[in-house]
């Protein structure tokens, strides 16, 4: 084969082009976990704890809908190596139950990760969906840095 020459990826991917793009449509439709926590607790408590907390709601979501084929494609051999998590930031407390109740109204597969015994909401995780579907919920928040 020439250097010049497609290689079977590369030609389903322009004739996929070719067709009304749908290989763009495919990078939007991966499958992908949200992770949203709270600025003001990564402000204040250590890292580790901070990371716990979405740990915590990231497992107790993909748990909370293990028969669900979103997530059964998330976890699946073929995706184990290459998940697709973001994780993002809200100001704080005010902020993540406004955004639990925007996707409990909208029907989105989630956990709110309530922190015991002090009973304070640290994070937010959806289960695993397709990106098409939930993007627009955290399109004005931060990647949490």
């Amino acid at each position: 084969m020439s250097a010049t020459a497609a290689t079977p990826d590369s030609s389903a991917s322009a004739a996929a082009a070719a067709v009304g793009g749908e290989v763009g449509k495919e990078a939007e439709d991966v499958v992908v976990q949200y992770v949203v926590l709270r600025r003001d607790l990564a402000d204040a408590w250590p890292l580790g704890s901070v990371v716990a907390q979405g740990c915590h709601a990231a497992v107790a979501a993909v748990w909370a809908h293990r028969d669900h084929p979103d997530t059964a494609a998330y976890c699946g051999p073929d995706n184990l190596d290459r998940m697709h998590k973001v994780t993002l930031e809200v100001k704080g407390e005010t902020q993540l139950k406004n955004l639990a109740e925007k996707l409990e109204t909208a029907g989105v597969r989630h956990k709110v990760w309530i922190e015991q015994p002090e009973n304070i909401p640290t994070c937010i995780a959806t289960a695993p969906c397709p990106k098409s579907q939930v993007s627009s919920f955290f399109k004005k928040l931060k990647l949490c840095k």
